[in-house]
């Protein structure tokens, strides 16, 4: 650790990315890992982007590590900073967070992905005596967060319920993957009014991923009901790996209406008949770009789809229709379909 603190040190005015993988870092560690980071006469920290994945911290600690703290507090260079599968824990990720949003860092990218949070944001809702807040990303708050990872954490419906609150103090967030959390219906439900409130103050919010967290169709159709109206639309929306069954297929041809770019609805059921649904229901003009449509056994249907789709969407370029156990004379189909969309350059099938 000696060795390393001390060519930290002699280069830390031009160092601007440190990645810690595989580490065994403890409090002391980190302390003499920040502190050597920190430009002696500017007392301030050069880095841009800090990682550390798949290392052994303490989990629950009461408190940072002062050195960390001094670091997320006054690292004004700070870009993104990622904490990713480490086994954290709840305190770890809230005095984190608390120390970013404390000092009104400038972050844009905050990753905590696999770990273990669930409480995290308890009683944060505490912060704010009113919903919606009148100073919607005021104050302080994460001003210039733009991407949020927060997949694989075990959140559930009461870290949904919180974490709406936590949003509104990042007023430019962009990115939010909230993917393999058991949120369940009743956590989306807790959401539907920051994605409305964030919408009416013209939040960039593009990027939603909700895959694999419990959701059953009628979470999906309120969450779908509710995006198709927002003031600024979504880009990408993934709503993989939940098990809706082929009565979604409805309210996803009325989502096709709106300007979604990227849809990414593996693996969630939709059979041969939730297939033909979503034909039925096509609009004449679709705007997306790339699809994932993979892992729903629909047979036959899955060409005749996309047969269709591709002559709705003249900008789609990617698709993924792998392990659908579509037979063989579905190469007739698909041929016919890629000569109408002639702009395709990546596909994925599997015929049996």
């Amino acid at each position: 650790m000696d060795g390393l603190c001390q060519l930290l040190q002699q280069n830390n005015e031009t160092l601007s990315s440190l990645e810690f993988i595989f580490c065994n870092l403890s409090s002391a560690s980190l302390n003499a890992i920040c502190d050597s980071l920190r430009v002696k006469d500017m007392q301030t920290y050069r880095i841009q982007h800090f990682s550390i994945t798949n290392t052994v911290l303490e989990r629950n600690p009461v408190s940072l590590p002062h050195g960390l703290v001094s670091f997320l507090s006054s690292g004004r260079s700070l870009c993104s900073l990622k904490f990713s599968d480490n086994r954290l824990g709840k305190n770890f990720a809230k005095l984190v967070f608390n120390t970013l949003l404390d000092a009104s860092s400038r972050l844009s990218t905050l990753n905590l992905a696999d770990n273990n949070i669930t409480g995290w944001l308890f009683n944060f809702n505490q912060r704010s005596s009113t919903w919606p807040l009148p100073s919607f990303g005021l104050g302080k708050s994460l001003q210039l967060l733009r991407v949020l990872n927060l997949r694989g954490n075990n959140l559930c419906k009461d870290d949904a319920d919180n974490l709406k609150y936590a949003l509104i103090y990042m007023p430019n967030l962009e990115i939010l993957d909230l993917s393999d959390n058991p949120i369940e219906d009743d956590g989306i439900s807790s959401l539907i009014p920051y994605f409305v409130e964030a919408s009416e103050r013209h939040s960039p919010l593009a990027d939603l991923s909700l895959g694999d967290c419990d959701l059953s169709c009628n979470g999906v159709t309120q969450l779908l009901d509710v995006l198709s109206t927002l003031k600024n639309p979504l880009h990408s929306l993934s709503i993989a790996h939940n098990e809706l069954g082929s009565q979604a297929a409805g309210p996803l041809g009325k989502f096709l209406r709106t300007f979604i770019r990227v849809l990414n609805v593996e693996d969630i059921g939709l059979g041969s008949s939730g297939f033909l649904k979503l034909q039925e229901d096509m609009p004449e003009e679709v705007k997306l770009v790339s699809i994932n449509i993979s892992k729903n056994r629909g047979r036959l249907e899955t060409a005749n789809f996309l047969l269709k789709l591709m002559s709705k969407a003249p900008e789609l370029l990617v698709v993924n229709a792998a392990y659908n156990f579509m037979p063989v004379e579905s190469l007739t189909v698909v041929h016919s379909s890629l000569k109408v969309g002639k702009g395709i350059y990546t596909q994925h099938y599997q015929y049996f």
